[in-house]
């Protein structure tokens, strides 16, 4: 074999572990996978007709971001749902973000705060809630809470504290989804307003306390979790 054709043979491997690793995500973040399924790799290799390497690589992504994990002789399975792991999530989220928080408050520049700004107002003009296939939450505004959230903390200039950011938000947008409904009394857009305000104003206390109590509250959420039917369509 040439070395022309094992870099051919590398980078076709790679691209498919790529696609198969999107493929698993999204199915796993959709709720094709139940809470602590299994996912054997060769059943994976056999559906997406690639082999067991690739999958295993894809599965392996998957852990490091939160969303498998790897059993001791057991293989990998969906995270399983619980109260346990997801308020260890929360704690973890209440020690690290607010740090962050008060990092961008101190360090971000002007373009930081045109890119919150921006971020804010897309959230807040993207509707929650969508009876679509089935998805309830909308795809939109998950993809617009995470940017605006990220948004805050990108500030702080710290690319690791970023990483670390990533994978925890990851897990908790999985609780999230599987929740499967709303909260009664909940201003989640009140305190994403707070939060943009405080942080604008550059005041860090302020903005740190939202904080906080908005992960707390989302902590709470997530914690009294049922897994019944799921909400009407708005």
């Amino acid at each position: 074999m040439t070395e022309a054709t094992d870099l051919s043979l590398q980078v076709g491997r790679q691209m498919l572990s790529e696609q198969v690793h999107a493929g698993l995500r999204a199915a796993i973040m959709r709720g094709d996978h139940a809470p602590g399924e299994a996912l054997k790799p060769q059943e994976l290799a056999r559906e997406h007709g690639v082999s067991l390497a690739v999958v295993r690589e894809a599965l392996v992504r998957l852990v490091g971001e939160g969303l498998a994990d790897r059993l001791p002789n057991r293989g990998f399975a969906v995270p399983a749902f619980s109260d346990r792991r997801w308020q260890e999530i929360a704690e973890a989220r209440r020690a690290v973000e607010p740090v962050m928080l008060r990092m961008s408050v101190e360090r971000g520049d002007l373009e930081w705060e045109a890119r919150v700004r921006a971020a804010h107002h897309r959230l807040a003009r993207t509707p929650m809630w969508s009876a679509q296939q089935g998805q309830y939450f909308s795809a939109a505004w998950s993809a617009a809470h995470y940017a605006f959230h990220r948004t805050l903390l990108e500030g702080c200039g710290n690319p690791v504290l970023m990483d670390t950011f990533d994978r925890m938000w990851t897990a908790s947008e999985l609780a999230r989804r599987w929740s499967g409904h709303r909260t009664p009394g909940r201003d989640a857009a009140g305190e994403h307003q707070r939060l943009e305000q405080a942080a604008l104003a550059r005041d860090a206390d302020s903005a740190v306390a939202v904080l906080a109590q908005h992960l707390t509250t989302t902590a709470a959420v997530l914690s009294g979790t049922t897994h019944d039917e799921p909400p009407e369509a708005p």
